[in-house]
């Protein structure tokens, strides 16, 4: 067992995303040998840029809205909605709204 409290969690650098904070809550440095588990913050106008990658995801929303577009979608995320991208899926996200948006992220590794 591992508690980990949020005032020890360090910030890290999400590749192609902007006008967000991000923070890892597990991984392999708390004993999650298969996932990891973030929680990132978006401000107003901040998001990812569309991409893909062999992960998969589960993106949780905690408060505000995000929008999250693929090819062939766009599907609006509120407060305790969430969705499943899988491997190779491309997305992208947007926080289209004035308010900040919070969202737990939990994907795989590789």
């Amino acid at each position: 067992m591992k508690k980990v409290e949020l005032q020890a969690v360090l910030q890290y650098e999400a590749p192609k995303h902007f006008a967000m904070t991000a923070l890892r809550l597990h991984g392999k440095e708390t004993g999650c040998n298969h996932f990891s588990v973030g929680l990132s913050h978006f401000l107003p106008g901040g998001g990812a840029e569309y991409d893909a990658s062999p992960l998969e995801k589960v993106y949780l929303v905690l408060d505000g809205e995000i929008t999250i577009k693929t090819q062939d979608e766009v599907v609006v995320l509120k407060k305790t909605d969430s969705i499943f991208i899988g491997a190779n899926e491309g997305r992208e996200i947007i926080n289209e709204t004035n308010q900040p948006a919070s969202m737990l992220v939990v994907m795989n590794y590789q």
